[in-house]
Formats: structure tokens, C-alpha cells, sequence
């Protein structure tokens, strides 16, 4: 038995004293009505409505359903209600795990265009290049970049965008250094090596011949900070790798420049991870659907 509809069908027959307007309050039939109220009583086990008078009441047992019936009823209506409306309106704590090239680099330019549109939520940004368990330290949602697939039973995955990696170097190294024309020619460079999680220690490079040539990266300066290596890159400390999203204003600019543009390096992707549930929290979805709609705009 439905209970939430015996307590609607129930309250509805106690509001208006008839089996008759009960069912036109409900549309139902009048012997519908009466059905239902029959199978209340037994799962029940007592008589809800006396039946030995004309004029419609209630038994002792009747008054106290009928009170925790509306009881019930006002809380669920409640909880539909702000169901609701936390789905037209998302709102509260949101905690956000980002990589350091994403959470220093990309969006702090973005934040106000996503607090101006979502002002009831409250972000959380921790930035780290570490590897962060989303649902053993409570966060909601994870930006990720990686050069494969990701794959996590416990979580799902939504792909953002994806950027190739480039080289760079700022124009004062490569005026004191000079531009390398081949691969090969990086041996004599100061290559800065990112050291992060899961980071390779030599960089795959793919000429235009299709020749793939693996650098080692022995250079003089190594970090597991992306926000070191991209100050030191500016800084004319040698050649370093990062995607091309995380350096395109600099490109733009001209602080930094392309080297060996001809070759590639490989792509990377931009996740979103978050738990697995049957609803995703609406705040999730709006986080999310702002970053795709930024990465797609960008």
C-alpha cells in the first residue's frame, strides 16, 4: 500500500465530512475513495471513521491518524518544495579540488562571472598537485588532467575540454640560449622538469617526420609545483612543458614563446569528477555546467 497516498486520500475525506466530495476533491470515484479507506483500516488494524451514524466522524484512533497524517504530509511538502527550489536556485557549501595549473592559472579570472551567476553558493577551492581521495575528504567535485582516460568505479567522469602541450621558453633565455630547431637540440638546453604526480621524467616528442624522440629531463631545476615552474619559465630559466590552455595569454603576449612548434607533445584532457548518484546536487551540476560552457567559450 501506497501510504503516502492513503494519508493524502485520508486527509482529503477528513477535510471534506463525505465519501462523495473526497473523490471530487481527488478525482476519483466515490467508491474509490471508500476502497482505499477500507485498506487503511486493515493495514492498520483499527476503524478510522465511525460508521454507525448519518453524519460523518471520526474514532479515537481516526483523530490520531488524521493528526500525524498532517503532520507527515506538511513535512513532505516541505521537503518537495525545497527540493525544489534548491534545483531552480542551487545554493550552499561547495568544495572544489583543483590541479594548481587549473585552480592558479585558469580560474581565478572566472570566479566572479560564476559567483555573479550562482551568488547563494559558497566555493571552496583547494589547489594541489597532489592526488586528492574526492569522497574520503568531502569534496563535491575534481578537476583533473590527464593525457589518458580516466576510470574510477566510484565516480563519473565528464571530459571538459582537451589541450595539446607545448613548449615554451621567454625570450630571454632563447636570445641568450638560442631557439632549438630539432629535438635532438634540447640535450644542450636547461629543460625544467614539472615533478608532479604521475609526471614522466622525459618528455615524447614527435617530429613532422613522425620520428619520436624522448628528451630526458636532467635539467639544473625540478619542482612539483606548476606555479614554480611557470615563474621560472617566465623567468629565463630554460624550457619548459605545460598545455597550451595554461600559457595561451602568455603566448598571446609574448612573455613566452613557442619552441619546436612543428613537433607535438601529446594532448591532455580536463575532467570534472564527482560521485556517482542517481540525482547529481543541482550545485554540482551548476559548477560543472559553468566550466564546460567556459572551457567551450575559451
Amino acid at each position: 500500500m501506497d501510504q503516502l497516498l492513503a494519508m493524502r486520500i485520508f486527509h482529503a475525506l477528513v477535510e471534506a465530512r463525505s465519501f462523495s466530495a473526497a473523490g471530487e476533491m481527488l478525482g476519483m470515484s466515490h467508491s474509490s475513495v471508500s476502497r482505499q479507506l477500507k485498506q487503511t483500516e486493515s493495514a492498520l488494524g483499527v476503524a478510522l471513521v465511525n460508521r454507525s451514524t448519518r453524519q460523518f466522524s471520526l474514532t479515537p484512533a481516526g483523530e490520531r491518524y488524521h493528526r500525524h497524517c498532517v503532520d507527515i504530509l506538511a513535512r513532505v511538502d516541505a521537503m518537495t518544495h525545497a527540493m525544489t527550489d534548491e534545483r531552480e536556485q542551487p545554493s550552499g557549501p561547495l568544495r572544489v579540488t583543483v590541479p594548481l595549473a587549473i585552480g592558479t592559472l585558469e580560474l581565478p579570472a572566472w570566479l566572479p562571472a560564476f559567483r555573479l551567476r550562482y551568488p547563494d553558493i559558497d566555493l571552496t577551492l583547494s589547489c594541489s598537485d597532489q592526488y586528492v581521495d574526492l569522497l574520503a575528504e568531502g569534496f563535491d567535485v575534481a578537476l583533473r588532467i590527464s593525457s589518458t582516460p580516466l576510470a574510477d568505479s566510484n565516480l563519473q567522469a565528464k571530459l571538459l575540454t582537451a589541450s595539446e602541450t607545448v613548449l615554451v621558453a621567454s625570450p630571454a633565455y632563447l636570445s641568450q640560449a638560442g631557439l632549438p630547431r630539432t629535438p635532438e637540440a634540447l640535450a644542450s638546453h636547461q629543460c625544467l622538469r614539472f615533478a608532479g604526480a604521475n609526471s614522466p621524467d622525459a618528455w615524447t616528442i614527435t617530429a613532422p617526420d613522425a620520428q619520436v624522440h624522448r628528451v630526458t629531463l636532467d635539467g639544473a631545476f625540478t619542482t612539483d609545483a606548476i606555479t614554480a615552474l611557470f615563474a621560472a619559465a617566465l623567468a629565463g630559466s630554460g624550457i619548459a612543458a605545460f598545455t597550451e590552455r595554461t600559457v595561451r595569454a602568455e603566448l598571446s603576449l609574448g612573455t613566452l614563446v613557442r619552441v619546436l612548434p612543428q613537433c607535438t607533445l601529446g594532448r591532455s584532457h580536463y575532467y570534472a569528477l564527482y560521485p556517482q548518484t542517481r540525482h547529481v546536487n543541482p550545485k554540482v551540476r551548476a559548477f560543472i555546467g559553468f566550466m564546460t560552457e567556459h572551457y567551450r567559450e575559451s
